[in-house]
């Protein structure tokens, strides 16, 4: 089988990989998460609490933040202010299954979207193309 020859003035075009960050305590949904979101494009990041929500973004500025309300450290809706003021750029999606009341905080606190459990894979992936680019 002869070797396959590349023309030496194509150059590889950069990526623009996006990051992402998970904040989410509940193991099923992060791998749904992750399975919906599985893309050369995006470079997931996962954390389970606030805490080290913060530890992670000491490092790093991801693009997006996925943003679970009810965690074990805290709520949340609190902690979209701190985002905000890390980087006040920074786009977050809310998402929440119990706390539906939380829709008009999330958005007046600084949230992009709020995106209410259960949700589609296109509603997720629509929100996100729609903040990325």
């Amino acid at each position: 089988m002869p070797a396959i020859k590349e023309n030496p003035a194509i150059k590889e075009v950069p990526i623009d990989v996006k990051d992402i960050l998970i904040i989410e305590d509940e193991g099923e949904m992060c791998l749904l998460l992750n399975l919906i979101l599985d893309d050369k494009d995006i470079n997931l990041n996962h954390v389970k609490t606030l805490a080290a929500a913060k530890q992670y973004l000491e490092k790093a500025n991801p693009s997006l933040v996925l943003l679970d309300n009810r965690l074990p450290d805290g709520f949340g809706l609190d902690f979209i202010s701190y985002l905000k003021q890390h980087d006040p750029s920074i786009k977050i999606i809310m998402i929440s299954g119990i706390d539906l009341a939380a829709q008009d905080v999330a958005l007046e606190n600084g949230a992009d979207i709020f995106l209410p459990k259960p949700f589609t894979k296109r509603q997720l992936q629509d929100s996100i193309r729609r903040l990325l680019n």
